[in-house]
């Protein structure tokens, strides 16, 4: 696991003191040595600006270890007390309700140190009573809200009608309802009676429309070690993810503030945990606290959503999590939501992410308000679910509680939608307090909707679900999740099925697929593991890499459904590749467990790594979640309507982006800017308040375009109008010499310069091709389309022309033919051609073409054999007779008619009848139906030409068979 970045701090007092140097804070020297005083806005730029170079230049980030231990000792709390008095520590208590799991402290340790501790610490580990310990390592845990969130707007007034994705209270406006959340409420169901927890930063406990439904049983603070889980005020409100969380669950209705919560009749608790130092115990405390009294724990955040991240819960973690779904609630289990992540701008793929990858975790990610994948969200086969959240400048965002008794309308990422999935899930416990964690996760499949949800991956699975890797299976339906929840059946037991384990090391060869596949009886032969109807399914995996971010790796179920657990990730630079991995997919939920699974790994080298080097799988296991037994038989009428409807609709088509009004491209001016001298003195302009982004020339007034020379960059002309930024916008890159941000070429949203090879992300309707790092509009020969991220990929060196994937190959090579979608090379006849060892070899000998060397491989049969069940036979068995056929070399076995032992030339043409059979003529009838029918109705049904028919020949046998 790579170190992770420590959390820490500077306040106020100590950034000025790390500002100020030998001359003083605020002082700096001129040209010649001369000294001159700096506005205070110009110190803080300066200041930030040398950190941001001094940082870009420092090496990857050692672990920080704490003066904190975890340690595992046998005989309870009396023993674990004596134990650490008598190595000089402090027992701060068992960590959560992991039995013989303690917290140690030591006050003579350093708080926080690169090096990890030993001295007395060794002498704690030799101990006879102490089976385990750990030094505790800051983790850095980042809130999951989209980055440069505009400054929000604050609201004094209710704001219930600002709430769109609630509600729709204008008939043509464009807000959205999908989600049924008041037609829940309609229904008697507000969250009464159920316990909803955030853990996060902290939540404002008195804020107004969090105070009547506040339960301090379900709070607690981590960071602090007592029992307030108030947030931490400071100038920035850095501390403001919780509170807004708890608003979108519980805020209180009709108390004329702010907001309506999801569950507005649910208890709302808050765990302060994130605002200090997160370590496992942090970790495993905070998931344990009080899991026979809460409910359903809410949490918005992760690993850094950076893009090379791979990190998850630790040892105590997961054990935490383990306590909570067998015990909590009185062994219903706990039920964990997360937000998915918010890595997508950066490539990130959740499944790097072991909380949303867990099986005990409801993983949920956002959409837009018009239905589009968000910028920052992250794709990954274990989403579940998914809810509204913001999107583009151009759409809403979502409106709730936030810090020091206000409100906001600019709550953003996938942390909106953990807790409104969250409020939702009380709505269902109020119907039906019975639910385990299992049937929360079953009724989330078995209710939501694609709805208008735009994807190009919705796929129904062989269950008749339809998923995707952006949405899971879709919008969450408070209603339908409500009316299934009242009369809701417990699912069987779940079973745990080690279905595979394939330890043979083989390379990982570039651009080509690796395919592994394994058969499976899912355990059939032990009653207690046998899997029949799937849950989830876990691929474990172990291999080794020179940069682990150019790796994709797909699951195929034995129904035929693809789930990608692992796509690239271009600022995955790690050579560290994957220990025991577990990626998760909910994709085959519902599908049969038996038979034949198949990973596909493949290698993409980027144009920064050797392609020589390659990687290997080291090995892989496959686990799988399921039932014995059918976890229910029937659809509810609202369920099988909406499946219906959805199954008959025509797929869904790709996001289209809007182009607003003004945003088309206009040429860029290139004339310099020069500013006119002001008049008077220095000190006039030092008295002046600039924006912070204007230089040391000063400015004309207060704001951002006002500025006579800029920071960072100065965006526009003379003509529309120039001001000053710190980064530039899309479209735009910072030209660093000049302080301009220049215009990227046509089609680009992001590059390094202005060539049109020099693009690093294209705009909406453009494909990135990422070898000549332009923008274009179709891919040339050669590439694909790839739609998920909108890049031109290379076929497979034996592929003309593709779609879809690298070796889904349309029109193939010279020397290569098309079969099945692959181009393989031109085999002589009576050969096929092996994959494995790259060479022709000979098919059976009963075969003239074939695709490999069993028997039942036959494409065309040898000279005197007939094709006959899959196989090529001398002559054909009894019931069957030999036909040509046209095109083919050779004859097809075709069966007789149901009553013939034995024909000839035609199934009616019997020469044997089966027992219990007569023979009249060619035909076989039963012995007792002959009896003649009335001779007017036979010759009428002779006339007619009705004998061919079954049902004829019987009435009237000997007219039909004897004359004619």
């Amino acid at each position: 696991m790579p170190p992770r970045a420590p959390r820490s701090r500077l306040s106020p007092r100590a950034a000025v003191s790390a500002s100020a140097g030998s001359e003083g804070a605020g002082a700096a020297r001129g040209p010649g040595g001369a000294r001159f005083l700096l506005a205070p806005s110009a110190r803080r730029w300066l200041l930030l600006l040398s950190l941001s170079v001094a940082c870009s230049a420092l090496p990857p980030p050692r672990p920080v270890y704490t003066n904190h231990w975890a340690v595992q000792v046998l005989g309870g709390t009396a023993a674990a007390d004596r134990v650490a008095a008598a190595h000089g520590y402090l027992n701060l208590g068992q960590i959560g309700n992991l039995e013989n799991y303690y917290h140690f402290y030591h006050s003579k340790t350093f708080k926080r140190s690169t090096l990890n501790s030993r001295g007395p610490h060794t002498f704690l580990r030799m101990d006879p009573q102490v089976k385990w310990l750990q030094q505790q390592e800051v983790k850095r845990r980042v809130k999951r809200q989209a980055r440069s969130d505009p400054q929000a707007l604050y609201f004094n007034d209710p704001i219930w009608s600002n709430m769109w994705y609630m509600h729709c209270g204008d008939k043509n406006s464009r807000c959205r309802s999908e989600m049924n959340v008041q037609a829940a409420w309609k229904r008697g169901y507000t969250g009464k009676n159920v316990v909803v927890t955030i853990l996060d930063d902290g939540i404002e406990r008195n804020h107004p429309d969090l105070a009547p439904n506040y339960d301090s049983y379900a709070s607690y603070d981590v960071n602090g070690n007592d029992y307030d889980p108030s947030p931490r005020y400071d100038a920035s409100n850095e501390n403001k993810h919780g509170t807004r969380c708890a608003g979108e669950v519980a805020a209180s209705a009709n108390n004329s503030y702010c907001i309506v919560g999801i569950a507005y009749n649910a208890k709302i608790g808050g765990i302060r945990m994130l605002d200090g130092d997160v370590t496992d115990v942090v970790e495993a405390k905070s998931l344990g606290i009080r899991p026979n009294y809460i409910d359903i724990y809410s949490a918005s955040w992760g690993p850094d959503d950076d893009g090379k991240t791979v990190d998850g819960p630790g040892r105590l973690a997961k054990q935490a999590f383990e306590y909570g779904i067998k015990k909590g609630r009185q062994g219903l289990g706990s039920i964990f939501v997360w937000a998915s992540g918010n890595g997508g701008r950066e490539g990130d793929y959740c499944a790097c992410d072991g909380y949303t990858n867990s099986i005990y975790t409801i993983s949920v990610s956002s959409t837009t308000e018009n239905g589009y994948k968000p910028w920052y969200l992250e794709e990954c086969a274990s989403t579940l679910a998914t809810t509204y959240s913001s999107g583009a400048f151009y759409e809403r965002k979502i409106v709730t509680t936030d810090l020091r008794q206000r409100c906001t309308d600019g709550h953003t990422g996938t942390s909106v939608s953990a807790p409104m999935v969250a409020g939702i899930i009380a709505l269902a416990l109020e119907a039906n307090n019975q639910l385990t964690w299992r049937d929360v996760q079953h009724l989330l499949v078995k209710t939501s909707r694609p709805a208008h949800l735009k994807a190009n991956d919705w796929k129904v699975n062989g269950a008749g679900h339809k998923v995707s890797h952006l949405y899971g299976f879709g919008l969450v339906d408070a209603e339908a999740l409500v009316m299934e929840a009242k009369k809701w059946k417990a699912v069987p037991s779940q079973h745990k099925c080690l279905a595979a384990v394939d330890r043979r090391p083989r390379s990982i060869p570039v651009v080509q697929l690796l395919r592994t596949t394994t058969r499976t009886s899912a355990c059939a032969d032990h009653s207690d593991q046998r899997v029949v109807y799937l849950e989830h399914v876990v691929a474990q995996i172990s291999l080794s890499h020179p940069r682990r971010g150019d790796l994709q790796i797909h699951l195929i179920s034995p129904a035929g459904t693809k789930s990608q657990l692992l796509a690239k990730r271009l600022l995955d630079h790690s050579n560290e590749g994957f220990t025991n991995w577990e990626f998760m997919t909910v994709h085959c939920w519902g599908e049969k467990a038996e038979g034949e699974w198949t990973i596909e790994i493949q290698d993409m080298p980027s144009q920064v790594r050797n392609p020589e080097k390659q990687g290997k799988l080291k090995e892989w296991s496959l686990i799988l979640y399921g039932t014995a037994e059918h976890p229910y038989n029937t659809f509810s009428s609202h369920q099988s309507r909406s499946r219906m409807l959805e199954l008959a609709s025509p797929e869904l088509e790709p996001s289209k982006v809007a182009v607003l009004p003004g945003q088309a491209e206009v040429p860029e001016e290139e004339e310099e800017y020069t500013a006119s001298p002001i008049p008077g003195s220095p000190s006039i302009l030092q008295m002046s308040v600039c924006h912070p982004e204007c230089g040391d020339k000063g400015c004309d007034g207060p704001n951002a375009d006002q500025c006579l020379n800029c920071v960072h960059f100065s965006l526009g002309n003379s003509k529309t109008g120039r001001k000053c930024v710190s980064n530039c916008p899309l479209g735009y890159f910072g030209d660093t010499a000049a302080r301009r941000c220049r215009r990227c070429y046509k089609g680009c949203e992001s590059c390094s310069g202005r060539a049109p090879t020099q693009c690093l992300s294209c705009r909406s309707g453009f494909y990135h091709h990422q070898e000549m790092s332009t923008c274009v509009m179709l891919c040339p020969v050669g590439f694909y389309a790839e739609e998920a991220q909108k890049n031109c990929l290379k076929c497979h060196p034996s592929c003309k022309k593709c779609i879809d994937e690298p070796e889904k190959c349309t029109v193939c090579k010279e020397g290569f033919s098309l079969l099945r979608g692959s181009c393989i090379p031109d085999c002589e006849p009576g050969t096929y051609f092996d994959s494995e060892l790259t060479q022709c070899r000979e098919c059976h000998p009963t075969c003239q073409t074939c695709v490999g060397p069993g028997r039942e491989e036959c494409i065309h049969c040898a000279k005197a054999f007939h094709f006959h069940d899959w196989k090529c036979v001398p002559a054909c068995g009894e019931g069957f007779y030999p036909e040509q056929m046209p095109g083919l070399p050779h004859k097809v076995c075709r069966r007789c008619d149901e009553n013939c032992l034995n024909c000839e030339g035609s199934s009616r043409h019997c020469s044997k009848c089966k027992p219990g059979f007569t023979q009249l003529g060619t035909s076989c009838i039963t012995n007792h139906t002959c009896s003649n029918a009335d001779e007017t109705f036979c010759e009428m049904v002779k006339s007619n030409r009705l004998c061919e028919r079954k049902l004829f020949i019987q009435f009237c046998c000997r007219t039909c068979l004897l004359a004619g």
